[in-house]
């Protein structure tokens, strides 16, 4: 019998050449846009679980409270202290290692470069994550002080060949490092990709850091700390004592107990890419919600196929009901009809999915370029995604044919021979309400990529307080101390660099430090109960940016005693309770600095716009200024004579640092980059929902073209012209797009406007957003429509009568 289905099947998918076209491509652009989805979800979901101990390796992390309790800064990395106690006080803690990020120049031999990834690292990180050592002792690899791991593909890079064990590199110009081991890179579903490991015992070393900073150190929270535990158990057992863990530990002023002001919590290392939010990741993470979205989407789309399909089968249904009726009166069981009719559409989605693995190959190298993953066919024949995939198939099977299978099978043979099933197939209502769900699916998706362009377009031109444009910028230059002035004067010798700043931070970055702050407040110094964030200046970074003044003056080199004055932004000055004007010249303090307010600068949006204005507190600091900014003059023709000139300027003072420059506004952009990649992967799903909603739309026109064929040919006859005609014929299809459209915009202002609240400056959901998204589809099907509804107004009534 099944065979039969098969041959059957088959003969009918030949039969009707186009139909089968037109219904194959469908539902394979409906299955390749569900496969990439889910080989993306799939991705997302299965960082950091290649570690052997995924299910007890956790990462301690630490959160700052305002003096009313709330968080104002939740950290991913803690105080360097915090590792070797935690490893004393709780037994449950079976291994605790700590990293620092760090960065700087590896010279060996001829090779030289200014590498990032590098850090050190405590020995027991390998019992806590899983390393590949293709070299070298992991027990042993770290223990040593000046020890050092490279990558498999750096040690290419600088060994070539060679056997890199043993070996000595020279880090920073400073200090000699040993090879004791190469190892494989971290696979990309990891949540940190070391290029380098340098053993962390060489931090004792007091030219690097100290062993009585690594003890004290309370204030520094740049220290990943990662434990494993003794059982997933411990981790609500071990939150629940680090109160009076930091109590016992954390120094503080003796009026207010650690606990009160910071937190510490465990997060699973697994949790760490799509479930952690903190202002400080090694690397960028995504969101949940991301995963949630286009596993919607996904299924929605596929939905879309499945609706597609259906709507194609009714359009045929009339030509097939007699076939039924013939069957059934020579003996053929309704289940044995609906299983002929399941094999065809069941056949007909497994064509549609060789159809679809062949547009997966093609578009997945696009998808890689695009969300800079690195994904592969070959993740689509691993089993249990393989497994998960034949499922899918013969779900969608099973969905897409159950409605004509169900449908043309229910009818008795009397009434089918009659043609009494021609009207009843008329009225069906449930045609309706799929091709509503189509297009209230595609409208949405419609809505949901206005918005976002909207918001994308107002984040690009609102005004940030400060230029971005045309400022290059060089990182690790705190060494470049000495020869600053020199090197300044020779960077605006030509006039081709307008202006040079240096700075600790720089905009398109967060402003993670913070010191306690006193103001004048009466005839004493109060503290001040906001969270003032610090940016460490010199005199030219204000006047590099084009930072307005809102009142006092900026620092300059003609005060001496400008080195323990302070500048605030107006949200700072805002949030104290003054006006610019009252604060220049008030006595404050904030940290080490007692001095005056000199200045308050305009509000500027250091951060990204999906941060409030920071109250900031800028302050002189010569010797942690990491960070230059040099503005570009002149317009666009002059950034690349200006970055020649930049060049020059920066290998003859410093040869032995490459020159590794970047962008403002190339790093302002990439703030954005999920959105940017949200708002493409919208406009890409829309059309697609449009395309298969068109594909059913046309189905259904040809269905109802082919029922109204007769009434078609009378009205002719009785001198309707074409136009009433096509007008008549459309404006069934308009009514249910519209009513897609009344569906589709408060489900889509709701889920748009959630999606703005990710952002502290954000644009309003515009009225003709909902009218652009609901005339396009319109357009859209009406367009798809008029082919059959012009084809059966032009049609010869004459022959319309005889086709009854």
């Amino acid at each position: 019998m099944l065979r039969n289905y098969i041959l059957i099947a088959l003969r009918n998918l030949r039969k009707h050449k186009t139909f089968s076209a037109i219904n194959i491509v469908g539902v394979a652009v409906g299955l390749a846009c569900f496969l990439l989805i889910a080989l993306y979800v799939n991705d997302e979901l299965s960082y950091d679980r290649y570690n052997a101990n995924a299910d007890r390796a956790y990462r301690v992390t630490r959160t700052f409270l305002s003096s009313d309790g709330v968080p104002s800064l939740r950290l991913a990395q803690v105080a360097p202290p915090f590792g070797p106690l935690i490893k004393q006080d709780f037994p449950e803690a079976e291994q605790v290692a700590r990293t620092i990020e760090t960065g700087g120049l590896i010279r060996y031999g001829e090779n030289r470069f200014d590498e990032q990834d590098v850090y050190f690292a405590e020995a027991d990180l390998f019992k806590i994550l899983s390393f590949d050592l293709v070299s070298g002792n992991p027990d042993k690899a770290l223990e040593n002080p000046f020890s050092i791991l490279f990558s498999r593909p750096m040690a290419e890079k600088y060994f070539g060949r060679e056997n890199p064990v043993g070996k000595t590199v020279r880090y920073n110009n400073q200090y000699d490092l040993t090879v004791t081991g190469v190892f494989e890179p971290l696979p990309p579903q990891a949540h940190f990709h070391p290029n380098f490991l340098v053993s962390f015992t060489t931090l004792n070393d007091p030219r690097i850091y100290g062993a009585e900073g690594l003890r004290t150190n309370w204030s520094n929270n740049s220290f990943n700390t990662y434990v494993l535990l003794a059982s997933p158990a411990a981790a609500q057992r071990m939150e629940k004592a680090f109160g009076p863990f930091q109590d016992k530990h954390v120094p503080s002023d003796g009026s207010t107990k650690a606990s009160k002001w910071s937190q510490l919590t465990l997060q699973k290392v697994t949790d760490i890419h799509l479930y952690s939010h903190t202002d400080s990741e090694i690397e960028p993470t995504s969101d949940i919600k991301n995963v949630y979205l286009f596993s919607a989407i996904g299924l929605f789309i596929l939905l879309i196929a499945c609706i597609n399909y259906m709507n194609l089968a009714t359009a045929r249904s009339a030509g097939r009901a007699k076939e039924v009726g013939m069957r059934k009166v020579v003996g053929a069981l309704r289940n044995q009809l609906v299983g002929q009719f399941l094999s065809e559409s069941i056949l007909l989605v497994l064509f549609a999915l060789l159809f679809a693995i062949v547009l997966v190959v093609i578009c997945l190298p696009s998808l890689n370029d695009f969300t800079g993953k690195q994904l592969s066919f070959g993740q689509l024949i691993d089993p249990v995604f393989l497994g998960t995939l034949i499922s899918i198939t013969l779900i969608t099977g099973l969905v897409a044919g159950s409605y004509p299978a169900f449908f043309l099978t229910s009818f008795r043979p009397i009434g089918v021979l009659k043609g009494q099933v021609a009207s009843a197939m008329r009225n069906g209502k449930l045609r309706q309400v799929l091709v509503v769900t189509q297009f209230a699916i595609a409208i949405a998706l419609i809505i949901a990529t206005a918005v976002v362009y909207n918001q994308m377009s107002y984040i690009q031109n609102y005004r940030l307080g400060y230029q971005k444009d045309q400022i290059v910028l060089l990182s690790d230059v705190g060494d470049s101390t000495t020869n600053y002035e020199t090197l300044k004067q020779a960077l605006k010798s030509t006039g081709l660099v307008r202006e040079v700043g240096r700075s600790s931070r720089i905009p398109s970055g967060r402003l993670l430090d913070s010191w306690e702050a006193s103001a004048m407040k009466g005839d004493s110094m109060a503290p001040v109960n906001i969270n003032l964030r610090g940016l460490q200046i010199d005199e030219d970074f204000i006047t590099a940016y084009q930072i307005g003044m809102a009142a006092g003056r900026n620092f300059s080199r003609s005060f001496s005693t400008d080195t323990s004055m302070i500048v605030l932004n107006e949200t700072a000055v805002r949030l104290l309770g003054w006006t610019p004007q009252q604060a220049v010249g008030k006595r404050f303090r904030y940290g080490s600095r007692d001095g005056q307010i000199i200045g308050v600068t305009k509000d500027f949006h250091f951060e990204s716009l999906h941060q409030n204005m920071s109250a900031i507190a800028m302050v002189m600091a010569p010797d942690r200024l990491n960070w230059l900014s040099m503005h570009i003059g002149g317009g666009g023709r002059n950034v690349e004579a200006g970055l020649k000139h930049i060049e020059s300027v920066w290998k003859k003072y410093f040869p032995e640092r490459p020159f590794d420059y970047q962008f403002l506004d190339e790093r302002f952009d990439r703030l954005y980059a999920r959105e940017q990649t949200q708002q493409t992967l919208f406009t890409i799903f829309a059309g697609v929902a449009i395309l298969i909603s068109c594909l059913g739309l046309f189905g259904l026109s040809m269905f109802m073209a082919e029922q109204r064929t007769k009434e078609i040919g009378i009205r002719k006859v009785l001198g309707a012209t074409e136009l009433s005609l096509v007008t008549l014929f459309s404006k069934d299809f308009l009514k249910l797009v519209l009513i897609a459209l009344v569906i589709a915009s408060p489900i889509a202002w709701y889920a748009m406007y959630n999606w703005l609240n990710g952002f502290a400056y954000r644009t309003d959901i515009h009225w003709w957003v909902f009218l652009l998204a609901g005339g396009l589809t319109v357009f859209i099907a009406l367009l798809t429509v008029s082919f059959q509804s012009i084809k059966a107004a032009l049609m010869n009534p004459v022959k319309s009568l005889r086709t009854e």
